[in-house]
């Protein structure tokens, strides 16, 4: 009897009790103002929260014990704190103030390795183009964006219709990879005229790889790699904007741009969309009534959602839409084919892609699934009026119109999985598969001009991510790749070693190698005019892929204090490329100039490239960047018949470089001042224009950019929102090309220096807090 008594005693203690669990809730700070959308977990545990708009957070279930909370957000330090969850103390109120981080050398990011990593310890150098430098410098696109870094160098490479190529480490636009949220759909018809097309204001940041180290991404990875990364929905807000740019006082060119996002209260779904108006006519600097700069009208739109399904799960959506159309040449009303010599082109460009994680094994082990495409129908007319009466009627009954559809498709899988414990170290295994499609045909049936061509792609990566110690990281990968277009499997391997000497000291090695295949669409297959004609370019029957091989070694310092930090970054780099493609010049036939892409023996580029930056209280920053570098073919190749082969590429400086300073006394007014330096080139100038009687060499001279930006932001607390006036210049001093071939028989090629000269602007947005 004693017996049943006292465990219905027991019982009813028992019964008595609460569960053997807790709630810890608290609330985020940074600065006395509210964070929200902070990682709030307990680590070695699957319970967490995010924080809401009003940095408030709650974690419930807690079972009794002691455990490590930790607070993690992009841009902010991580902060940690211990709590002990028990039956005296089952719900626990925390009150955390988040610091800033100093310098964005902290941040995470995903370019160097294909996984999310703290900059400093990335084994390969990833740099960082934020929204806050694309608004300092007043960027309308990415490619005025991309000016802004070191050994990149943005080139205008057609005088009537002013496509543009990235040249990253001295090598051409062909040699550079263009991401989109890490996904090769940046195809090379795309990468024609899409650096434009792509707004400033849908870009959240742009990671820059340079050089063969970033090869786990393809095979055009051979210059480096640039990852444009779209907005994603972090909190609650919008920004609208109005900028009206001024040309040299002779044309007028309108931008209109909004974003808005939301996060929900829980943080588990959200989403963002951008919208973008351009509106620019014709610029004529050397008063012929041809355009040198032309008409531009841009209409873009896109979204981002993202949703948590379930416990450690992502999903992402991107979708935008580009539609440009741009006229250049003479500057007439009508159809472009009446026109004595012009170039028009009408581009509907869709882009998407869907991304999914499901991180598992204590977040040891994620699976990322994706998949991503891009649509591309273009119209374009590219022709020159005859001068022989018997011509006209066959121009005016066959003109040269064109059209050309183009779509990439790209799905892919990825595993990342980390080992711990691994001989002393961590290490991060990485496998994946991938497969990209490229589909174009573009046609001028009165040119007997057609490239209908699908490229297809199967690659297979495996990287290793070992952190040998906390000072040694070596990184090594492989990417196996069947390419239609070439025979053999191609194996690219790289190794990258960090090593760090204290905090503020890290010392960098790169070797990979990478390969081009034989294409038939490229960016140096521009159609352009010369001689008074239109140039095309063939491939040689003959012509095999291009390998490379890429070495790079640096050293990067950074030395930070309280409120102030300084550094360097000295970066040697080395490629010799086999089979090195360049133009060979055929003749004329009866369109014009001919070229057939060939095999050369080989060529170097080489070189040095030297960051400098400071940042003072994120009040004063300098960031500055400087590449010495030459560029030679192994044997001298011909660009021009008759005239002496050159070793020297063509449109390649041996020297440039940028500066940007911003200065933000308060969170009210900003000041911010550029400048960009392009030494001489060699360049190759054909006869036609009334000016240039002959074929002949020529060296550009040198130019040097600045550019300066002031605002001010009228502040409006209670409804957490702002209204920013601002103004400016860009190429202040009117550094621009002032030798322009003139009229019809133009050579379009011939052109250098700064994209445009010296343009006005002034604009206003309202924007959240």
């Amino acid at each position: 009897m004693k017996l049943i008594f006292s465990l219905f005693l027991l019982l009813l203690i028992a019964a008595a009790l609460p569960g053997q669990s807790g709630t810890v809730i608290g609330t985020l700070t940074s600065e006395n103002e509210a964070l929200g959308f902070a990682k709030v977990h307990l680590v070695g545990t699957k319970l967490g929260a995010f924080s809401d708009d009003e940095g408030q957070f709650e974690i419930r279930n807690v079972p009794w014990g002691m455990y490590t909370l930790e607070v993690s957000l992009s841009g902010y330090e991580t902060k940690e704190a211990k709590v002990n969850v028990s039956y005296s103390n089952q719900e626990i109120d925390l009150q955390l103030d988040i610091a800033r981080v100093n310098y964005e050398l902290d941040q995470v990011v995903l370019t160097g390795t294909r996984t999310s990593k703290r900059q400093i310890e990335s084994a390969v150098i990833v740099n960082v183009i934020d929204t806050r430098t694309l608004d300092n410098v007043q960027a309308c696109n990415l490619s005025e964006g991309l000016k802004f870094q070191p050994g990149l160098r943005v080139e205008t490479d057609c005088q009537t219709c002013n496509y543009t190529q990235l040249r990253m480490n001295g090598l051409g636009g062909s040699y550079s990879q263009i991401l989109i949220n890490g996904r090769p759909i940046f195809s090379p018809l795309t990468g024609l005229y899409g650096m434009e097309q792509l707004p400033a204001n849908m870009i959240e940041r742009i990671e820059v790889v340079r050089g063969g180290g970033s090869a786990l991404y393809g095979s055009s990875a051979i210059g480096g790699t640039v990852n444009v990364i779209t907005k994603i929905p972090k909190k609650n807000s919008y920004d609208a904007g109005y900028t009206f740019q001024n040309i040299n006082g002779a044309t007028n060119d309108h931008v209109f741009l909004g974003n808005a996002s939301y996060v929900n209260k829980q943080a588990n779904a959200g989403g963002t969309i951008f919208v973008n108006k351009r509106n620019r006519e014709v610029y004529d600097h050397n008063g012929d009534n041809f355009s040198e700069l032309p008409k531009l009208r841009n209409n873009s739109f896109g979204a981002n959602f993202f949703i948590l399904p379930g416990e450690n799960q992502k999903l992402e959506v991107n979708l935008s839409n580009l539609r440009e159309y741009r006229y250049g040449g003479e500057m007439v009303e009508g159809p472009a084919h009446l026109a004595l010599q012009s170039e028009e082109r009408d581009h509907n460009v869709l882009i998407g892609n869907i991304d999914y994680q499901i991180n598992f094994n204590e977040d040891n082990t994620s699976l990322i699934a994706y998949t991503a495409a891009q649509h591309t129908g273009r119209t374009h007319y590219t022709g020159i009026f005859p001068d022989e009466s018997e011509d006209v009627q066959i121009h005016l009954d066959n003109p040269p119109y064109g059209t050309s559809t183009n779509t990439t498709l790209q799905g892919g899988i990825q595993i990342n999985h980390r080992v711990n414990g691994f001989f002393g170290g961590s290490n991060v295994i990485t496998i994946g598969s991938e497969y990209v499609m490229d589909d174009v045909i573009d046609q001028i049936d009165a040119y007997n001009y057609k490239v209908d061509q699908v490229t297809e792609n199967l690659g297979s990566f495996l990287q290793s991510d070992w952190e040998v110690t906390p000072t040694l990281n070596l990184l090594t990968g492989i990417r196996a790749d069947k390419h239609n277009l070439v025979d053999n499997i191609i194996l690219s391997p790289r190794i990258s070693l960090l090593y760090k000497l204290r905090k503020s000291t890290q010392f960098r090695m790169t070797w990979g190698t990478g390969f081009r295949a034989p294409q038939a669409f490229d960016a140096d297959l521009h159609i352009a005019f010369a001689g008074g004609g239109v140039s095309r370019i063939s491939l040689s029957p003959d012509l095999v892929q291009e390998r490379s091989n890429s070495f790079s070694a640096s050293v990067n310092f950074d030395k930070a204090m309280k409120k102030f930090i300084a550094g360097y970054t000295l970066e040697g780099f080395y490629t010799h490329l086999n089979n090195a493609f360049y133009l060979h010049p055929l003749g004329e036939d009866s369109f014009g100039e001919r070229f057939e892409k060939r095999n050369g023996d080989g060529a170097t580029v080489q070189g040095l490239t030297l960051e400098l930056r400071a940042n003072y209280d994120q009040k004063i920053q300098l960031e500055a960047g400087f590449t010495l570098q030459s560029s030679l073919f192994d044997e001298p190749v011909e660009n021009i018949e008759g005239l002496e082969p050159k070793r020297k590429f063509l449109r390649t400086p041996n020297e440039y470089g940028y500066a940007a300073l911003s200065i933000t006394p308060s969170s009210k007014w900003n000041t911010a001042v550029n400048f960009v330096y392009t030494g001489p080139m060699d360049l190759v100038h054909f006869a036609g224009a009334p000016e240039q009687s002959v074929d002949t060499y020529t060296v550009s001279p040198a130019f040097a950019e600045v550019g300066i930006k002031t605002g001010y932001t009228v502040e409006f607390n209670r409804v957490n929102s702002g209204i920013e006036v601002y103004a400016g210049v860009k190429n202040l001093f009117n550094a621009y090309q002032n030798d322009f071939d003139s009229g019809k028989n133009r050579d379009s090629n011939y052109v250098f220096g700064p994209g445009a000269p010296r343009t006005y602007f002034m604009g206003l947005r309202i924007k959240s807090l």
